[in-house]
């Protein structure tokens, strides 16, 4: 029997042939089906179920490794008759239960030669380069699929955030746009495409477009569903309409899977955002921060980590300095994979985002300004990294490095000339300069734009 993908495979039932498809499907394009494996492997004795079902725990970003993983690793051990492709796929698996992510990747491109319409492979080679910053290795790694996938919608999609990230913004496009032209609903081309507009300053084009598709996003699974959201919360602090950003902050981004890592990290940020636009939130800090008291000892993704430590100390809650302590022994052991992430950018962050919680606002850019060039190195997309660009513009206002600030808010509205957010803040910082003919006018530009959308 062959997969969606039309991979060859060992599966013998057409029930264990649509877990199979369900994970692909679900994989690929961020489906809630994907959970279907774990119920087919409850009685399955397949391999290849198994595997896919490990490979779904992996992917559960628990900070730890998942004991449910190793029994079905353990189970597809004592499976037989795996075809080869389906072998690497093992040993994927259990090179990652070992935390040996350079052998991950190798097996997977070993694998990606010989299958390259393997796009499990190639998506799980994309998730851990873009967790550790290597962008280019992205995009480079979709060229052992290419000529076999390019009729593939997933695949399209794939490609074109991997050019996004590479600041490849014409590339990007014309990748998205194939994507779409062969599924109009497939969402990682949506949100490659919001990337693209958001740092092109295309706002109002990106709101409408993401506008036309909220109505498909109900079948996804939590992560794209409220990251889409969020996509399209920034299109409307850009617009000045942070009353519909609090309003999709409630009703969307923190309101599916609240244990999740990364519904987790993008409430944090959005939350974040807002209130350096001048937005109250109220109680929401509170609520945020007892869903992240669990991950006070969760140091296994560092982009990740830097949010939940924001997010307790604004919540007030102990377990944030727990996690910076957890966060300095991790820089201790130079034996771990992500040392050189924590030690060169990290823990410098961390002290950094402790600062500006506690509102010790003049000890943020001594933190941060040794490492805001290599901040790429602990993963998130350049639109999430933002943050960190966002939170030392405060810094600078905070403390009056107005002749500072000034210069990096010029800069922005360069690519985004009506941002509201920006506008605001130049138009504060002129007027306490004595140049009030230039804060009229950046007053006038977020006025104009308010009146958008």
């Amino acid at each position: 029997m062959q997969d969606i993908l039309g991979n060859a495979t060992t599966v013998q039932t057409a029930q264990d042939l649509q877990a199979v498809n369900d994970f692909i499907e679900g994989f690929l394009g961020y489906n809630q089906c994907i959970i279907a494996v774990l119920t087919a492997a409850e009685t399955s004795q397949n391999g290849l179920v198994h595997i896919y079902a490990g490979l779904l725990w992996m992917l559960s970003e628990t900070g730890d490794i998942p004991q449910a993983a190793q029994q079905h690793a353990q189970k597809a051990m004592a499976a037989t008759g795996l075809n080869p492709r389906e072998q690497l796929l093992l040993q994927t698996l259990s090179l990652w239960l070992q935390a040996d992510m350079a052998g991950v990747r190798q097996t997977l491109q070993t694998l990606l030669i010989q299958w390259p319409r393997d796009l499990v492979a190639l998506k799980i080679h994309q998730y851990d380069d873009f967790n550790n910053g290597r962008f280019l290795e992205m995009l480079r790694v979709t060229e052992l699929c290419h000529s076999a996938a390019a009729n593939n919608a997933y695949f399209q999609g794939m490609r074109a955030f991997a050019f996004e990230q590479c600041h490849l913004f014409d590339h990007a496009e014309n990748a998205a746009r194939q994507a779409l032209a062969l599924d109009p609903q497939e969402a990682w081309a949506q949100h490659a495409l919001a990337h693209i507009m958001l740092t092109q300053g295309r706002i109002e084009e990106g709101m409408s477009f993401l506008s036309a598709h909220t109505q498909e996003w109900g079948r996804l699974t939590s992560f794209l569903y409220t990251h889409l959201w969020w996509h399209k919360a920034l299109f409307h602090i850009s617009l000045g309409q942070q009353d519909v950003a609090l309003a999709i902050y409630d009703e969307h981004c923190w309101a599916r899977d609240r244990t999740f890592s990364q519904d987790q990290a993008g409430a944090v940020s959005l939350l974040l955002r807002l209130e350096l636009t001048g937005v109250a939130v109220g109680a929401r800090w509170q609520d945020l921060g007892t869903y992240l008291v669990a991950r006070q000892h969760d140091v296994s993704q560092p982009f990740l980590t830097l949010h939940y430590l924001y997010g307790l100390l604004r919540a007030h809650k102990p377990e944030g300095n727990f996690l910076l302590t957890a966060i300095r022994h991790e820089v201790a052991r130079k034996k771990s994979s992500l040392h050189a992430a924590w030690h060169e950018v990290g823990v410098a962050l961390a002290d950094a985002l402790a600062a500006h919680a506690q509102e010790r606002y003049d000890a943020v850019l001594p933190l941060l300004d040794p490492v805001m060039g290599r901040i790429g190195q602990i993963g998130g997309s350049h639109a999430q990294r933002d943050l960190f660009e966002q939170i030392a513009l405060d810094a600078m206002l905070r403390i009056g490095e107005n002749s500072r600030a000034q210069q990096i808010l010029e800069t922005r509205r360069l690519i985004i000339p009506y941002d509201v957010p920006t506008n605001t803040a130049l138009a504060g910082l002129y007027e306490q300069s004595g140049l009030s003919a230039l804060a009229q006018e950046a007053t006038d530009r977020w006025r104009d734009r308010r009146t958008v959308g």
